[in-house]
């Protein structure tokens, strides 16, 4: 794979370098400085949390484990790496860069953070880094006219990227299909976590965020985030929500499963994949991810209407807001450095932003979609409780068949959630392609 990055990644590093030329000529300074991060410290202990690199400087380089160190650019120059390579007996050290990168960077190693700071240029810097702890001599301004620009541009990714989040999505659909074995073995919610992570290879401080690992009715919780240890009886679903890393990148992959014998419920999931796939098909250059997101609301109140839990029209199930009650969150996010990247809202790169649909407060992304981005695409239908009860009082609850919304409770609720990069065509999905590549 390195073969294959070496040239992509020349590219990468000269529009990360173009882009920062125009972002720190918009804010008027001289230097750019990227911080590793450091772990954080657990209140009134001494020990850290795991240890996260900050993604502005993964983004320049495929380093995810140098605390401390820094990247510092300015224009017409090459880029700099300080290296912190301390003398420590306590903790790993990490190793001495290497690979298809290093040679595209000057590379200072230091042994201490105040020999880091001293290789910093300090006037007239955009510092982006942690606020606290504040480091002496450095100050983590974190220019908003900087960040705006490089935020917004950074939804679209480049060949570079594209390839290492390809990697994601093969490290997570290994680690699915490890996951719905367990699932069928009749394993607990940790026991299917445990198959995952061992399939991808990857600790849970690796994975891009906390795994969802939801049997039965845990599925109505949207970010369910315990570990029972023991299998519930009769095991009815399971729905997973769970990605990989690659070099800093993330795939977020969802999948729910019906145990075996239960038919009705996988008819409810055959039929929430036929408009996951639609709406998949349905990223084109041009297209307002927003509207794209009502528009499966109309889609999720058809399948609702077809499988009898209403007896309303689609448009009356929308407009009345009884979908939402199924379907509360929004139907996706982009996705790349961080698992809900940035840039989602930006209406341009000076800051400025563009609203939810009203309604609709939880969507994660409103802008319109263009080559090289890449977003989840994730519809839902949940039993949830809360919101549930809440339609039973409104007008619109006595076109609910209630008999049959509880008899799907015990279920908890249906995701299914791909990684889909816009292209000048038809869309590239990053997950069902790897799936396809495991046979």
């Amino acid at each position: 794979m390195n073969d294959r990055l070496a040239p992509l990644y020349a590219q990468h590093l000269a529009t990360l370098r173009e882009r920062a030329d125009q972002a720190l000529a918009r804010g008027g300074f001289d230097h750019l400085l990227i911080a590793a991060g450091q772990p954080g410290t657990k209140f009134l202990d001494d020990n850290h949390y795991p240890y996260a690199v900050n993604p502005p400087f993964k983004h320049w380089l495929p380093l995810t484990r140098a605390p401390g160190s820094w990247i510092a650019y300015t224009p017409g120059a090459r880029p700099k790496l300080v290296f912190l390579q301390p003398r420590d007996y306590w903790h790993v050290v990490p190793e001495a860069p290497t690979g298809y990168w290093v040679e595209q960077f000057e590379i200072v190693t230091v042994r201490t953070a105040e020999e880091a700071i001293a290789q910093l240029p300090k006037r007239n810097a955009a510092v982006i880094a942690e606020a606290c702890p504040p480091i002496e001599g450095v100050e983590a301004n974190n220019p908003k006219a900087v960040l705006d620009y490089l935020h917004y541009y950074r939804a679209y990714k480049t060949p570079y990227e594209l390839e290492l989040m390809r990697e994601a999505s093969r490290i997570g659909t290994r680690a699915h299909r490890a996951a719905e074995r367990a699932f069928r073995a009749g394993e607990s919610e940790l026991g299917i976590h445990q198959a995952y992570l061992a399939a991808a290879g990857q600790t849970d401080a690796e994975l891009p965020y906390s795994s969802i690992v939801a049997l039965n009715e845990h599925g109505a919780v949207l970010h369910y985030m315990d570990f029972t240890r023991t299998p519930p009886q009769p095991p009815r679903s399971l729905l997973i929500d769970a990605g990989a890393s690659a070099s800093g990148y993330a795939s977020d992959i969802t999948r729910t499963y019906a145990a075996d014998g239960h038919a009705e419920f996988q008819a409810l999931i055959d039929a929430m994949d036929t408009v996951q796939r639609r709406q998949v098909a349905s990223v084109r250059a041009g297209v307002d991810y927003a509207q794209l997101h009502v528009q499966a609301h109309h889609q999720l109140a058809e399948v609702l209407h077809a499988h009898g839990l209403i007896r309303m029209s689609a448009d009356s199930a929308v407009e009345s807001g009884v979908t939402r009650a199924f379907f509360p969150h929004g139907l996706g996010h982009s996705i790349g450095l961080q698992v809900h990247d940035v840039g989602g809202f930006a209406k341009n790169d000076r800051g400025e932003t563009i609203a939810r649909p009203d309604g609709h407060p939880f969507l994660r992304m409103t802008r319109q979609l263009e080559p090289g981005m890449v977003v989840t695409i994730e519809p839902g239908l949940y039993f949830i409780d809360m919101l549930l009860d809440e339609v039973r009082q409104t007008p619109a609850g006595k076109d609910v068949d209630w008999a049959k919304v509880d008899a799907l409770k015990p279920y908890g609720g249906i995701r299914i959630e791909d990684d889909v990069v816009c292209t000048e065509g038809a869309p590239e999905n990053l997950t069902r392609d790897a799936f396809a590549q495991l046979g």
